[in-house]
């Protein structure tokens, strides 16, 4: 099935938006750092941890995989002794303690899958990640040593402005379930980078790692009453009660009973008085007294209060691929795609309640990964999936 018959009538549109989106991507968005090229979706130059991974998702759609490979390397050149990578490169903003989000050996899988490389990884990058990885769980990070990580803050999380439920900058309050979910992603990935260099041993402990976190990911952040995933204060052991699209993640990592899913779907995904907005996923629900869609100054903050941002819609479908609920998946694609074309350009996030773009204008960043929604829906092409082959040219 080629995307013009599943796009049928859109295809021409949405063409010609990837198009125009590539071309700013690769004529804007290339920076020189230190000798090497590596993409931003950002105006302004900055790169940040987990839209690498996503901005290079995209870009696998049109065969480029060279910006995997160069922004792994920029960042782990930087590493710190201990392990330590900033999440940023310092252009804008420095994160000097803010450790790089589990995002690097997803990122070298997916470099991996597109062109059979391995001889970069044993050239000490493989061990850099190594070191990153067990970084996540150092004192810093991981004090209570129970294998479940804080953020730093909310905007350590990505989710800039979440600050009820990531706390303020350096507050290291917030043992985030997404968090623990990108570390499952993450040690998967490790586990297969780990199988193509023959390392037997640590394949062996990162899928040990992967699968005891997911149950950890189940039991812990659950709370039955509410029937949602919820991060936990580190300080008081207790949930905090704020409910987000951070919630949904363990879908995405099949962390989640079919139960557990079964009702964070039915109560609250589908809950048009929380989650399901004219054009989900909210990124906080309606429900919670910071909701909010006003748009923000970007020099201040991105909005993380209720609009819908790309990357969290992604993992949400993929999600709900993975535990059965196809119909919704289809109708969150749909909507999506929607969304992005009811804007002139592509934008960095929307509003939830009327899909009006908002942030960056244009953008040309990870939002982009919401065209292909529907594309990997009708195909069951899924390519941030561990064990997924990569397919060339696919759009095309």
């Amino acid at each position: 099935m080629n995307a013009q018959k599943i796009y049928g009538h859109l295809f021409p549109l949405v063409s010609e938006r990837l198009k125009r989106d590539l071309h700013n991507l690769l004529s804007k968005g290339i920076q020189n750092v230190e000798g090497r090229h590596c993409v931003t979706g950002y105006s302004f130059g900055e790169l940040f941890d987990w839209d690498m991974y996503f901005e290079n998702l995209a870009l696998s759609y049109f065969g480029i995989s060279e910006y995997c490979k160069s922004g792994i390397e920029c960042f782990l050149d930087r590493q710190k002794e201990n392990g330590f990578i900033s999440r940023t490169l310092g252009v804008k903003w420095p994160k000097d303690r803010q450790h790089f989000k589990p995002f690097i050996a997803q990122t070298a899988l997916l470099f991996l899958k597109q062109t059979g490389e391995t001889l970069w990884l044993l050239q000490g990058y493989y061990e850099k990640m190594k070191r990153y990885l067990d970084y996540w769980l150092s004192e810093e990070y991981d004090s209570n040593k129970n294998g479940l990580p804080v953020w730093n803050s909310a905007d350590h999380s990505g989710m800039d402005n979440q600050d009820e439920r990531g706390g303020s900058i350096d507050s290291y309050i917030c043992e985030g379930v997404d968090l623990a979910v990108f570390l499952v992603r993450e040690y998967e990935a490790m586990a297969k980078l780990s199988e193509a260099i023959s390392k037997d041993s640590d394949c062996v402990y990162y899928r040990t790692q992967s699968n005891e976190l997911k149950k950890k990911i189940s039991e812990v952040f659950w709370d039955e009453k509410d029937g949602f995933f919820y991060d936990i204060n580190v300080r008081t052991g207790q949930f905090i009660k704020c409910k987000t699209v951070a919630g949904f993640s363990p879908l995405w990592v099949g962390a989640a009973t079919q139960n557990q899913a079964k009702r964070l779907v039915e109560e609250h995904l589908l809950n048009t008085d929380e989650f399901w907005l004219e054009f989900p996923v909210a990124s906080m629900s309606k429900l919670e007294p910071g909701y909010r869609q006003e748009k923000y100054d970007y020099e201040t903050c991105c909005n993380w209060k209720g609009t819908c941002w790309i990357p969290s819609n992604y993992y949400v479908f993929h999600g709900l691929i993975k535990y059965g609920f196809k119909k919704v998946a289809g109708e969150l694609a749909e909507k999506t795609l929607k969304m992005l074309l009811k804007n002139d350009n592509t934008r960095e996030y929307y509003n939830a309640e009327t899909g009006d773009g908002l942030g960056l204008n244009p953008f040309w960043g990870w939002s982009i990964l919401g065209y292909f929604m529907l594309l990997e829906y009708e195909t069951g092409y899924f390519p941030s999936e561990p064990d997924t082959q990569y397919i060339s040219h696919l759009w095309t």
